[in-house]
């Protein structure tokens, strides 16, 4: 029997989960909230086991993937803002970073053509200081009252990486699409200079 279309389903779940969760964060029920984020969590970890260790890989998956993640941290972001648990401004300084970053992968493909980018180290830190920070905020909403400035230095972790992985993609991105246009320019050249030669 053929299970390569596990990780796939397992992440399609994690995206119905999404509905479940936002239910009981409007009804500002943050221990069922917990419960279910956990699980999406632990969806997103199984299905990533699963495609490395069987090479369960699919182009499907390697889209949908990244996509139900980040709702995920910004659908229960927004509804953490929406009950004023969180500040609003940090979700907008989130949605810039990766509205910025959309936007400049967008416009390399549409000069340079297709590539491969893999987040950065400091990409993937960022991601988990922002699951940390929702993880802290539900439990101490939801089962323990955690210290309040244990929260608010997440918070400002959560600026800081959030602000800084989104400078390095436009650094590192901005060069290679740099050298790409120069390389491609040389190529230009060159090809020009051989058929005058010619």
């Amino acid at each position: 029997m053929n299970l390569s279309f596990l990780p796939n389903f397992i992440t399609l779940l994690r995206v119905f989960l999404l509905i479940p969760l936002s239910i009981v964060l409007l009804n500002e029920q943050y221990f069922s909230a917990l419960i279910l984020f956990v699980i999406a969590g632990f969806s997103d970890a199984l299905d990533g086991f699963l495609a490395k260790q069987f090479s369960w890989i699919s182009r499907f998956g390697a889209i949908l993937d990244p996509l139900a993640d980040k709702a995920l941290l910004v659908i229960t972001m927004s509804l953490l803002v929406y009950n004023q648990q969180l500040s609003w401004i940090l979700l907008l300084v989130v949605f810039v970073r990766d509205i910025y970053i959309v936007v400049g992968a967008y416009y390399y493909h549409y000069r340079l053509g297709p590539y491969e980018m893999q987040p950065s180290n400091l990409s993937k830190f960022n991601t988990f200081v922002q699951l940390l920070l929702v993880t802290t905020l539900l439990v101490s909403l939801g089962f323990y009252q955690l210290p309040t400035l244990f929260i608010e230095g997440l918070i400002l972790l959560t600026y800081v990486t959030t602000i800084a992985s989104g400078i390095h993609y436009g650094w590192v991105w901005g060069g290679k699409f740099r050298q790409e246009i120069k390389r491609r320019k040389q190529q230009s050249g060159q090809s020009s200079n051989q058929q005058r030669e010619q």
